[in-house]
């Protein structure tokens, strides 16, 4: 993916178990966890490009949020900073190759970002 493509949603979910029963019928979605990934269960769409992941629901998180390819997230969260923008949550690792982290725009909008190879 290219600097810029959304590669991923996050879907807020409050029961693991009819979230899945309910996208899966919806729209097809083999949704299931991944080794390395226990507790987010994940799933791509049938393009084979896009996919996301059914995430807990929690007083912070309560709306989809979409998650953007970047070059450098530190570069990144230093234009959105410089721009009106904030760190909701600082660069973490996923794997040893790859990071996330997630900004607030001026409007509170969370983007999460993401950065590396999977």
């Amino acid at each position: 993916m290219a600097h810029g493509d959304i590669t991923h949603i996050e879907i807020p979910v409050s029961d693991f178990a009819k979230s899945t029963a309910f996208y899966s019928d919806l729209f097809g979605w083999q949704i299931a966890e991944m080794e390395g990934f226990e507790g987010y269960p994940m799933f791509q769409a049938p393009n084979g490009v896009s996919g996301g992941a059914l995430t807990e629901r929690d007083e912070g998180f309560t709306q989809p949020r979409s998650m953007v390819e970047v070059d450098s997230i530190d570069e990144a969260l230093a234009k959105a900073t410089a721009q009106g923008g904030s760190v909701a949550v600082e660069k973490s690792a996923i794997t040893p190759t790859s990071w996330w982290a997630l900004l607030t725009d001026p409007d509170g909008n969370h983007i999460g970002l993401f950065e590396g190879e999977m």
